[in-house]
């Protein structure tokens, strides 16, 4: 569901920066770093594990669209929704800088529609609510499922109040919302159901990394063990399982094709062309493929290197958060 910059104007691209920047000052503000160390590595280990899953383009059957996953839900249900929503601003920004996945412009739109209701209306609202009397898989599953698809939702329907405050004709409001909301909602869905598998795996394994867990339970495996295990995972997605992504056009593309016959519209301006110039110049990968080839290892690569820079990005934004606290 990443938006192109073709798709909002200079001054609700705007806009929606100032919004994303206001939510991620105040989840500066309130993460816990100092008190909770352990969260610093899984910050890391699960923003890779999400950009390598979005990597992943699942068919929607009989739709000839496909989806893929945002990951707000999964991390703030890990993390909490403050280190969560900063996780995802990271893996959003690697996206962005290095492979043009979504544009320069619309960044702070993609990081409201992706992360901002994943994260606090998914981790507040309804994980918070699940969790409140205690924690267990059956809870678990019912809160991926109902969360994803909520803030999904959420999600599909501020792209289509951003292209309306854009004034872009070629989608017009009532079509393109009741195109956007189904396709979707079955988007949510199945990544409802990948994410009640990623929890419950680490309810098993080790439950204490489970935001409102509150329980002495032990898990199944290690500290080491389980972060070990969600890098090797996010890898093996990264690096191989990417090269059997859907080629089918994601809900975002799909519905745009159906109400206006393409899946890419074009924008001129000074404005939209200097966000051009900038991403052209930062995308060493674009497409996540090598500059002038299809090659499976340019995939496979960007898997892997992708990955490894949201993980390090997470990690120097939490030594840097804790150096300016220290000093203060």
């Amino acid at each position: 569901m990443h938006m192109a910059d073709g798709l909002v104007a200079p001054a609700v691209a705007g806009t929606m920066y100032v919004c994303s920047a206001a939510a991620m000052a105040c989840s500066m503000k309130k993460v816990h770093l100092e008190t909770d160390t352990k969260k610093i590595p899984v910050m890391g280990v699960m923003g890779a594990f999400v950009f390598a899953a979005q990597m992943i383009n699942f068919t929607i059957p009989g739709t000839g669209s496909s989806g893929h996953l945002c990951g707000g839900m999964m991390l703030s249900a890990i993390l909490g929704p403050f280190a969560g929503f900063l996780t995802m601003i990271g893996v959003l920004l690697i996206q962005c800088l290095l492979f043009a996945d979504g544009g320069l412009l619309a960044l702070g739109a993609n990081i409201w529609n992706m992360a901002f209701y994943g994260c606090f209306i998914g981790g507040f609202v309804i994980w918070r609510f699940a969790m409140k009397h205690g924690m267990n898989r059956k809870k678990i599953i019912a809160a991926s499922i109902i969360g994803c698809a909520a803030t999904l939702q959420l999600g599909a329907f501020s792209v289509t109040l951003e292209t309306l405050a854009s004034g872009i004709t070629e989608l017009p409001f009532p079509i393109f919302v009741g195109t956007m909301q189904p396709i979707h909602l079955a988007i949510g869905l199945v990544e409802g159901l990948i994410t009640a598998a990623v929890l419950c795996f680490l309810y098993d394994a080790r439950p204490e990394l489970l935001w409102m867990h509150q329980e002495q339970e032990r898990g199944k495996l290690s500290y080491k063990g389980t972060i070990g295990v969600l890098a090797a995972a996010a890898a093996v997605i990264g690096g191989l399982l990417s090269l059997a992504a859907s080629s089918n056009p994601d809900g975002l593309e799909w519905s745009m094709e159906q109400v206006s016959g393409t899946t890419e519209l074009s924008a001129s301006g000074v404005v939209h062309q200097a966000a051009e110039k900038i991403q052209e110049f930062t995308a060493l990968l674009p497409d996540y493929a090598w500059k002038g080839s299809e090659a499976a290892s340019g995939t496979s690569f960007s898997g892997i290197a992708g990955g490894l820079a949201v993980a390090a990005l997470c990690v120097l934004f939490c030594a840097a958060v804790r150096m300016i606290r220290k000093k203060k």
